[in-house]
């Protein structure tokens, strides 16, 4: 038996968990069990199971294939990506100490900057925090335009 589950997207959105005939629920839910709760998405676990004469019965089945998913998941290199938002930021000169206070204590990465008259600042920072930065830089004089991005 090849029995599998994968989870695709940057929130795991799509996925898909396969018996490859074990008895239903058995083998791909487990797996995809640990994909969920390890949290990992844009991947695949496969377990494939020789059949050795000994019957696991469905509680047995269900924990072979999740500790063998979970000892793969343990051996495996996990890359981390996050899911960042770019942020455009524009602001009179007068702003300035004020928009670089907030994007000193939010820590953005800064992608590019213009100082004029009119300033321009590109920024990404982790879709979680955007929201508060945006807030914050309004608040501070500046107007925002954002778009989200997967990022690695």
């Amino acid at each position: 038996h090849h029995c599998y589950a994968w989870r695709l997207g940057p929130h795991g959105e799509t996925f898909r968990a396969n018996d490859d005939g074990e008895p239903s629920g058995t083998a791909g839910k487990p797996i995809l069990g640990q994909l969920l709760s390890n949290e990992l998405t844009e991947c695949l676990v496969v377990v494939v199971r020789y059949f050795g004469g000994t019957k696991l019965g469905v509680p047995g089945l269900i924990a072979a294939y999740r500790e063998s998913a979970a000892e793969a998941i343990a051996a495996a290199r996990i890359v981390e990506r996050t899911v960042d938002r770019r942020i455009r930021v524009d602001f009179p000169y007068v702003a300035m100490n004020d928009i670089m206070r907030a994007v000193k204590e939010m820590q953005p990465r800064i992608v590019a900057q213009n100082f004029d008259n009119l300033c321009t600042m590109h920024l990404t920072i982790r879709e979680s925090r955007a929201d508060e930065l945006v807030e914050r830089l309004r608040k501070a004089g500046g107007s925002t335009d954002g778009d989200a991005q997967q990022k690695g």
